[in-house]
């Protein structure tokens, strides 16, 4: 009817209000001069609105139903939809909207589909779905077709599965990686309804010069990301772990089974419980406690089923430390051994003249003045003890001659070529033990 204003005397019995396809350029604060208490249908669509007051629902609290699709809106301000408590619908989808407060929908308790696809977002409205502002009863949200860069991607795999079944964000500006490929392939293997619908449109933008556009869903080929394989729970004896059966929908009766196809049923003496939740509970695990944990969801239109593989470790979680601890020590004695070896091999000991008794005679034939070397020399023994390092002290009793034989005077013989002319010279004990304890290492 090219209305510019929405009429103001509606009757108060009205129920459903369709000015869709006028030229209204926005919703004032009195577009309606008295409460509408019936009115639960509202649609405002393709229209030309700019701006919402924010006391523009406060005579229209009871409803459930509203289309402020494809209009001109730019923003959404703090506590826009506050008095719409029994908002289960809300259409905002094809606008130009790019900044949303994130206390615009803080009011809105009832609301379970929210629309806000073909818009200019460009952050993931996280708090939406998580957090204090989070809507509980939410089973919707639609964010495809805008400009966002980057999922919250930790964030998201943490929520409860029936929150990530209907989490829309396909045709976006995503950036192509590893991490984005694994939740999707993720939610692919739960057969959630956010993976396989419009699944030919999840694509992202490769991150290198040429921008290329991917399918999301081939990215391993594309970025050689490792194929998504379901990890399974691990824990350690004596630990109380709890299983999730986290299903698509709520609302849904949980029985779960345990290894060996035992049901678990309430009242009995088994160590698994099942929680009010639905979850599983199980105290101080041993075991035989390993293996499949099954959760079957029955529901009025859906019937899952949940599959848990549980490894227990045979030890307390306190085992696996002392063994590294007894590792640690281990190694500390090994180098503590290695370093007491090379101290005993390298550390030169105190040189003979410095020794506390320096007036005997350097010139003794005694073995305890000697020095041990490797190669013998001409010089005479006092000459030695200044160049050589190691003092060997044998027992007189135990002297030995070359090659072990006893030498019977106690007395060296002489050199051959000593007695040709050149004086008198001990004879060296090359192959003797002297050889062995010696400056030079011998390799063997």
């Amino acid at each position: 009817m090219n209305l510019t204003m929405i009429p103001s005397d509606m009757p108060i019995y009205t129920a459903v209000l369709d000015i869709s396809f006028n030229e209204i350029d926005g919703l004032r604060a009195q577009w309606t001069k008295y409460k509408l208490p019936k009115l639960h249908n509202f649609l405002v669509s393709h229209n030309g609105l700019t701006f919402i007051s924010s006391d523009a629902f406060i005579y229209v609290r009871q409803l459930r139903y509203l289309d402020l699709s494809s209009n001109k809106l730019r923003r959404l301000d703090e506590l826009t939809f506050d008095p719409l408590v029994h908002l289960e619908v809300l259409l905002l989808y094809n606008n130009h909207i790019s900044q949303i407060d994130r206390t615009a929908f803080t009011g809105c308790s009832s609301l379970q589909k929210l629309y806000l696809s073909q818009n200019q977002v460009s952050r993931f409205p996280l708090e939406l779905v998580k957090d204090k502002n989070r809507l509980d009863k939410l089973s919707l949200l639609d964010l495809s077709s805008n400009r966002i860069k980057v999922l919250p991607i930790q964030d998201l795999q943490a929520l409860p599965a029936y929150v990530k079944n209907g989490l829309y964000f396909h045709n976006n500006t995503l950036i192509c990686d590893c991490e984005l490929y694994s939740l999707m392939a993720h939610w692919n293997i739960r057969r959630l309804n956010s993976a396989l619908d419009f699944k030919d449109e999840h694509t992202c933008v490769h991150s290198g010069p040429d921008k290329r556009v991917l399918r999301l869903y081939e990215l391993n080929i594309h970025l050689n990301c490792s194929t998504f394989k379901e990890t399974d729970r691990e824990t350690y004896l004596q630990q109380r772990l709890i299983l999730d059966c986290d299903t698509r929908h709520r609302n849904v009766s949980k029985t779960w089974m345990l290894p060996g196809n035992v049901i678990v049923a309430p009242g009995n003496n088994q160590s698994a419980v099942v929680l009010p939740d639905g979850n599983l509970e199980i105290k101080s695990i041993q075991p035989e406690d390993s293996g499949v944990y099954t959760c079957f969801a029955v529901g009025d239109f859906l019937n899952e089923t949940l599959y848990v593989v549980v490894k227990v470790y045979n030890f307390t979680i306190n085992g696996n430390g002392d063994t590294l601890n007894t590792a640690y020590t281990t190694l500390v004695g090994c180098l503590a051994s290695v370093v007491l070896v090379l101290i005993y091999l390298y550390l030169t000991p105190c040189r003979c003249f410095c020794c506390p008794d320096k007036s005997k005679n350097h010139n003794e034939d005694s073995i305890h003045s000697s020095m041990l070397s490797v190669t013998p020399t001409h010089e005479d023994l006092a000459t030695k003890a200044e160049l050589n390092r190691h003092v060997a002290f044998i027992d007189p009793k135990d002297l030995q001659g070359q090659n072990g034989k006893v030498n019977p005077n106690g007395e060296e013989g002489l050199d051959e070529e000593a007695m040709q002319g050149k004086g008198k010279r001990k004879k060296s004990l090359a192959d003797s033990i002297s050889s062995v304890f010696s400056d030079t290492p011998i390799v063997v």
